[in-house]
């Protein structure tokens, strides 16, 4: 079995290479060819969250048996570790692991993929005025991600901690050779940005719908469980909507059942996934002013294909570290 550190999984599996892998996934799955239940959560009372998710991705490449296995740990902060800790591991055609990696770099790296994804299939084609919400770990990875499949002529970030974004610009300026702009609020970041990026986790949401350019796409990604928004439901709204899984939005996405539960819009509204959009099955944007809006919530076939490009590029580079698991 390969074992494969976060500096490892970040080595081995550049944004474009990310790109690739999700891609395709998210055409398998809403072709057909993902067994994937939704996550099992539990909670308790300190905050924290554990997330489990197996499944099976069906295909040539990247294909087979595979599970994550995440917790969110807000007390993390504090401690000066990351506060989504976890494994991916995937199996190989024997059912026997073929590798275990760091759960933290693998998400990072596939939801900012994910993103991008939607972003390269939803925005317009000279969009590149970029907004940020969070200056964290999803923020540096979705900035890597942007700058793959737009040309980024402006990029302004919003951080609730002034020190947190200030360690970003440094970041951006020294590792990506980019010039990020901070702002005072939310809406001084998203004024006029027609590519936005929300990375909070908020419960309140912090974007309305005049914060909103015309023709804007938005990538919402920091809430993931119920109970959590980044956008109001004016602002979602507002929006054509895409997610990765429709059975996974309509159980666990606050931001996109809210809209409906408050008669903003109809209930049997549809969601388009961005699978079906990749595949020519549903349209994508059908106007330069309409505002789209992909709400991602993750999936254990994004993490498990992943993982098998990951395992992949590791033994082609010799990067890992091997141990006998043997019967």
């Amino acid at each position: 079995m390969l074992l494969l550190s976060g500096k490892d999984v970040r080595e081995v599996f550049p944004p474009a290479a990310a790109h690739q892998v999700v891609a395709e996934v998210m055409r398998r799955y809403s072709g057909g060819q993902v067994v994937q239940p939704v996550r099992t959560v539990l909670g308790s009372g300190d905050g924290s969250l554990f997330a489990a998710m197996p499944c099976h991705v069906t295909g040539e490449d990247d294909a087979g048996y595979g599970l994550k296995a995440v917790l969110h740990m807000p007390g993390n902060e504090g401690r000066g570790v990351p506060t989504h800790v976890g494994l991916v591991t995937v199996f190989d055609e024997t059912g026997r692991p073929l590798a275990m990696m760091d759960g933290a770099a693998v998400t990072a790296i596939r939801t900012a993929a994910a993103s991008a994804v939607a972003s390269d299939a939803l925005a317009r084609p000279d969009a590149g005025d970029l907004a940020l919400l969070g200056a964290g770990t999803q923020a540096r990875s979705h900035l890597l991600a942007m700058r793959g499949i737009r040309t980024l002529r402006r990029v302004r970030v919003w951080n609730r901690s002034a020190g947190r974004a200030e360690e970003f610009r440094a970041w951006a300026r020294a590792e990506a050779g980019i010039d990020v702009e901070l702002t005072g609020t939310p809406a001084e970041a998203l004024h006029g940005a027609d590519l936005v990026c929300t990375t909070l986790g908020t419960t309140e949401p912090v974007v309305g719908t005049g914060d909103l350019a015309e023709g804007c796409h938005v990538n919402a990604v920091g809430s993931s469980v119920p109970g959590k928004r980044e956008l109001d439901s004016a602002a979602v709204a507002s929006c054509s909507v895409f997610v990765d899984s429709r059975e996974g939005a309509l159980r666990e996405s606050s931001e996109v059942t809210m809209p409906a539960e408050e008669g903003l819009v109809p209930a049997d509204r549809r969601l388009t996934e961005i699978g079906e959009v990749l595949l020519g099955t549903r349209p994508g944007r059908t106007g330069r002013a309409e505002r789209t809006l992909y709400k991602s919530l993750g999936m254990a076939a994004q993490d498990v294909a992943s993982g098998f490009a990951i395992v992949r590029a590791a033994r082609r580079l010799g990067i890992g570290t091997e141990t006998d698991f043997s019967f």
